[in-house]
């Protein structure tokens, strides 16, 4: 396994055709993917981004703002887009995933084959929140709600004082984020979704369609909010084949 700080690659694959980025959502671990090297074929190479206050960079400080983590983001993979990239990014992902791309693009980078948005409305349909001032009590019962997080686990005090500055950090991010991106994607953009997730709608889905100058699709699969972990086998084939087309 080779690690760096912002990325980890769980199966490094020196010949791959394509690297694929992927992105947590808020509060998440590179972990959210951690069933995905396996299922990849040999071509296609992983790296998951691990984000400050998590993980082994816990004692880091979460950045002032979403700008200023894509900033950072960005150093760490610009010299890792030697041959075809792409992105996935979930939930809080999709849109630091959205920005990174752009910010890569306005540095004179080549530009990814894909971006894939999964459980995230397009931008136009950005909604500000207030989770992040809320207390700790109302945060545990936010995560538990969205499912990503064992509530019995957020009962335990220990993982609380673990677990919930880096969630805090990200809402107050995506939260304050003024979602106002520029530039249309020259590459495809699929957007993903839980049939069951009662955070989005078709139309919010839908709406990524005219941030990219290439093609667009929506793929829906069963389950709510983290979707892809009840079901990963099959979002990473759907990823592949939009990677080889």
């Amino acid at each position: 396994m080779t690690t760096t700080r912002w990325l980890r690659r769980p199966q490094p694959r020196p010949a791959a055709a394509v690297r694929l980025f992927c992105l947590p959502h808020a509060g998440g671990s590179a972990g959210l993917y951690r069933s995905w090297a396996p299922l990849l074929p040999a071509d296609v190479e992983l790296l998951t981004v691990r984000l400050p206050g998590r993980e082994d960079r816990l004692d880091e400080p979460l950045p002032a703002d979403l700008p200023t983590l894509v900033a950072g983001l960005a150093a760490a993979v610009g010299p890792l887009l030697d041959r075809p990239w792409a992105v996935f990014g979930h939930s809080m992902g999709a849109a630091v995933g959205h920005e990174l791309v752009l910010h890569l693009l306005r540095q004179g980078h080549r530009p990814p084959v894909h971006l894939f948005a999964s459980a995230r409305e397009a931008p136009q349909f950005h909604r500000v929140g207030t989770v992040h001032l809320q207390d700790d009590d109302a945060l545990c019962a936010e995560l538990a709600r969205l499912g990503g997080t064992d509530a019995e686990l957020l009962a335990i005090p220990e993982v609380r004082a673990l677990v919930l500055p880096a969630v805090r950090g990200d809402y107050r991010l995506i939260e304050t984020y003024p979602a106002r991106p520029e530039g249309l994607l020259p590459c495809s953009v699929t957007a993903l979704v839980g049939t069951e997730d009662e955070e989005l709608t078709v139309e919010e889905a839908e709406g990524w369609k005219p941030w990219t100058a290439a093609g667009f699709d929506l793929l829906g699969f069963p389950g709510g909010h983290f979707y892809l972990s009840e079901g990963p086998a099959a979002v990473v084939a759907a990823v592949v084949e939009r990677l080889r087309n």
